[in-house]
């Protein structure tokens, strides 16, 4: 049996800023864009690997059952980039970190090296998810 990881999925409540960031700024190519009302749903991933995708979704959709409570916490996870994240691989990490700050994406970690091996560096999309980035020594 062959498993492999075919999309993951992280919230967004800015559809156009998410889609210009994995976009514009980390050079994903745009898989579908798919509107309901007014959310949207947008299916990212690098070029060269269309079987592995990011889907940028509403963090909660109308009428799956979440109250009002849990909405406002999911917009203060949100908020402090404490809800979602993911680990992204690059071969140049100085490079790709270069390029989302001169895109203006938030800083959290500037690139280093750390004892487990990796260099890795971490910045948040718009939606305040965490998104580390890592090159293996």
């Amino acid at each position: 049996m062959g498993i492999t990881i075919h999309a993951s999925f992280l919230p967004h409540d800015d559809p156009d800023a998410s889609l210009a960031f994995y976009r514009d700024a980390l050079g994903f190519e745009v898989r579908s864009d798919v509107g309901y009302g007014d959310m949207r749903w947008i299916t990212v991933g690098p070029a060269g690997q269309p079987s592995t995708s990011i889907v940028l979704e509403p963090p909660v959709a109308d009428g799956c059952g979440v109250t009002d409570d849990e909405r406002r916490a999911i917009a203060e996870m949100m908020a402090k980039g404490t809800y979602a994240g993911i680990v992204l691989a690059t071969s140049d990490l100085d490079e790709t970190f270069e390029r989302l700050r001169a895109n203006g994406a938030e800083i959290v970690q500037e690139p280093m090296d750390q004892p487990y091996g990796v260099r890795d560096a971490a910045v948040r999309d718009p939606a305040g998810n965490q998104i580390r980035l890592q090159q293996q020594r």
